[in-house]
């Protein structure tokens, strides 16, 4: 996608940033407090005739059962305060994401099915292939007799992974240079690869077997120009315009790098492995347990913050025995690889969280298309902008472009939602015609919390992480996309979608505690359909429904890494929009990715009045805000929290006839930029469903025009709790935040014939 001054990012750094990173005064995310007494008398107000929706909600209500109209909120207090670990990014320990320079770009596998003679030059089935680098030849042989060590290294049927050895004595060039690091780090589990062979995994297999699958390939016959088209995969036309494959020279390049980073993992003397990805992305895993999860205790972590405060030098650790501290390794190895010039970037592998705040706490109407799902009349975040009756002033207006665009959507446009997952055993997703086959991209068995790493179910089962204060599982995706629409609309069952008829593919990203930024780049590429991910049996799997809009509702307090923007650059030149949260810092987005990122939609989050909420980040790069909810407010005083009102499996739930307690239930208010940004995917969704000869530009530019203008004073706040944001003029207590070009609005989107 062409880029434009609207919505391409630049960012400008300069000293602001060290003070930035040192301010623990950000509006920190609220803790859910016990409000089910007050919320049950407001709910009880409102049967008596004080509520907004009247006695037609009331019908509603009755008609259905208590599973369809039960839900969970309360109306929050807010804090202004967060914690230095909440603050500082984190990134997972021996875990490094690089592409080599130069690398040649990818070739459309359209134009290699359109010139056969073009297949020479292409490689078909080696770009997944991994190499796993251990210390000595002991180690090796435990791989392949520990069943626990093999199903972690899952050598494929194919034969397209192989182990090497590689000596761990050889030596590189030292390094001169110390490294500082201030980061948060976390431990690191393997990659994800394919499945072992059987026979090895019984222990029945014979010495010759176990040497041919655990050595390197065999040489065999090249494949002729014939056999090369027949090996490529069969594609639906809309995946074909967007699949690469990798051609020859870039493998080769690729096979350079690899032998740099065994180069450097073998002179600081820790054991690798090293995967290459058809992107150009290549992962490489450092540490004494390369091929197991590792986890290091706090006392070696503080070790070797220590080390690198004290300013230690590479070349020192290199002359080290090979228990070298993990921390100092993997910055040492970093350092190396930058140095030697032959990559494009390297840089950690960072864990990003998603951006959802939740902490376990009388003229005539003009006939208007509305579904009927029950709980429809509290979600405020469709409906008209304005103080009326079924009106909002934060509105989006969804209500206004169902009814005077007659469409609620096409099963033709594709969101692709990379989260949490989906919960595929919601009452609404069960019986969803809206939603597509997704991909679970989670390869760290920990984080997976599945018990499996990358595979083809992108189930959501939860993230609790009392570690982060998380103390439910928060189904994020789940309520994410059911913004959007992938669950029923107009079913007479709880909520309604934004797009009722498109669809969503799931592609799982985050898990416990969040998700790695090497995972979230594939999840993006797959997502668009431009590379495949793996099976079983190692053959390849494409997105089907290649997106048009991808979703992320997730961040990572940190400029945008280069990895992140290689993944989105890759995805919007081939017109797929990446729509993203702003963040929930209440800081400027230039410090936050993706929101910082170029090339994306960056979404702000706004309350039920249409303001800034404040959580919210802001700033210049922000294009748009749109609702976000606040469940510290009720402004439009229907006794529920203003927030965005959506599908999840939640606890201590209110039933709205009653007012009675329900002890679970599946839809939940909930609020942070992580809402706003589907309400933006969902309105692209729309126009794109009005308009499907549009392109991404196209889009973008139209959904633009639907914006209502935003008072300053809606952009506001105390200076003291907003870092980075200028005073206004008239009172230097009280500062700008920029907020983006207005507030979505699809009453006013201006379609071009």
């Amino acid at each position: 996608m062409a880029r434009t001054a609207k919505w391409v990012k630049r960012i400008s750094l300069g000293a602001s940033v060290l003070a930035l990173l040192g301010v623990a005064a950000c509006d920190r995310q609220q803790e859910r407090l016990d409000r089910a007494g007050e919320l049950g008398g407001a709910v009880l107000d409102q049967l008596s005739g004080n509520d907004v929706g009247g006695e037609a909600d009331r019908d509603k209500y009755r008609s259905v059962s208590v599973e369809a109209r039960a839900f969970s909120g309360s109306i929050l207090e807010r804090t202004v305060a967060v914690s230095e670990d909440e603050a500082a990014p984190r990134f997972v320990i021996g875990s490094i994401v690089a592409k080599p320079a130069a690398l040649p770009p990818a070739v459309d596998i359209a134009a290699v099915m359109a010139q056969p003679e073009m297949s020479l030059d292409v490689v078909v089935d080696e770009e997944s292939e991994a190499k796993i680098i251990v210390p000595d030849e002991k180690t090796l042989e435990q791989a392949v007799i520990d069943p626990e060590v093999i199903d972690r290294i899952e050598l494929p049927t194919t034969q397209r992974r192989k182990i090497t050895v590689v000596d761990p004595g050889q030596r590189g060039t030292s390094v001169e240079q110390s490294i500082q690091t201030d980061d948060a780090v976390l431990p690191r589990a393997p990659l994800k690869m394919t499945v072992p062979q059987k026979r090895i995994q019984r222990g029945i297999a014979t010495e010759d077997e176990r040497r041919l699958q655990t050595r390197s390939l065999a040489i065999v016959r090249p494949p002729t120009p014939e056999e090369r088209m027949l090996q490529l995969p069969q594609l639906s036309p809309k995946v074909a315009e967007r699949a690469t494959i990798l051609p020859t020279a870039a493998l080769q390049r690729q096979l350079v790098a690899e032998e740099r980073m065994i180069e450097t993992a073998t002179k600081f003397k820790v054991a690798a492995s090293i995967q290459r990805s058809r992107s150009g992305q290549m992962v490489i895993e450092i540490g004494s347990d390369a091929l197991s999860p590792t986890n290091f205790t706090q006392a070696v972590l503080q070790q070797g913050r220590t080390a690198l405060e004290n300013g230690v030098e590479c070349d020192e650790v290199a002359a080290q025995a090979a228990d070298a501290n993990p921390l100092v390794a993997m910055e040492c190895v970093i350092r190396d690889l930058r140095q030697s010039g032959e990559f494009e970037y390297v840089e950690k592998d960072w864990f990003y969280e998603h951006q959802m705040i939740r902490r376990p706490g009388p003229t005539e109407a003009p006939v208007t298309i509305t579904p009927n799902d029950p709980l429809f009349g509290l979600q405020w975040h469709y409906k008209s902008q304005g103080t009326g009756p079924d009106q909002s002033e934060g509105g989006a207006g969804f209500v206004d472009f169902w009814t005077d665009q007659d469409t609620q959507g096409s099963s033709e446009v594709v969101v692709a939602v990379v989260d949490t997952g989906l919960q595929m055993s919601h009452p609404d997703i069960v019986g969803s015609s809206n939603v597509a086959p997704g991909w679970d991209m989670v390869s760290d068995l920990e984080v997976a919390n599945d018990g499996d790493g990358r595979d083809s179910d992108a189930n959501d089962p939860g993230d609790l992480c009392p570690e982060r204060n998380v103390f439910a599982d928060t189904f994020h995706g789940t309520h994410v996309s059911g913004i959007i629409g992938a669950g029923s609309t107009n079913n007479a069952d709880g909520v309604a979608g934004g797009a009722w008829n498109v669809k969503i593919v799931p592609v799982r990203a985050l898990g416990k505690c969040g998700g790695k930024l090497s995972d979230i780049n594939d999840a993006i590429r797959w997502a668009a359909g431009t590379i495949p991910e793996f099976n079983e049996v190692g053959e390849e799997v494409w997105n089907e429904n290649p997106a048009d809009i991808i979703n992320l509702s997730l961040g990572l307090f940190k400029t945008c890494p280069a990895s992140m923007q290689d993944a989105i650059n890759s995805v919007t030149e081939r017109g797929v929009i990446v729509v993203v949260a702003a963040g929930n810092r209440s800081v400027p987005t230039e410090f936050f990715a993706p929101a910082g990122c170029d090339n994306v939609i960056t979404v702000a989050g706004g309350d039920a009045r249409g303001h800034l909420a404040p959580y919210s980040n802001y700033g210049a790069a922000v294009d748009v805000l749109a609702p976000g909810g606040d469940l510290t407010r009720d402004d439009n005083g229907d006794g529920n929290p203003d927030g965005v009102l959506s599908m999840k499996s939640a606890d201590n739930c209110e039933d709205p006839l009653t007012g009675e307690s329900v002890a679970s239930c599946f839809y939940a208010y909930e609020q942070g930029t992580s809402m706003a940004t589907p309400h933006v995917a969902a309105a692209l969704a729309l126009i794109k469903s009005k308009r499907p000869d549009l392109n991404g530009e196209q889009l973008v530019s139209t959904l633009l025009t639907g914006i209502s203008e935003i008072p300053e004073n809606q952009c506001t706040g105390l200076c003291s709790q907003f870092p980075g944001a200028v005073p206004t003029a008239d009172d230097p207590d009280i500062c700008l935040r920029p907020c983006g070009s207005g507030l979505l609005n699809l009453a006013d989107v201006n379609l071009p014939d």
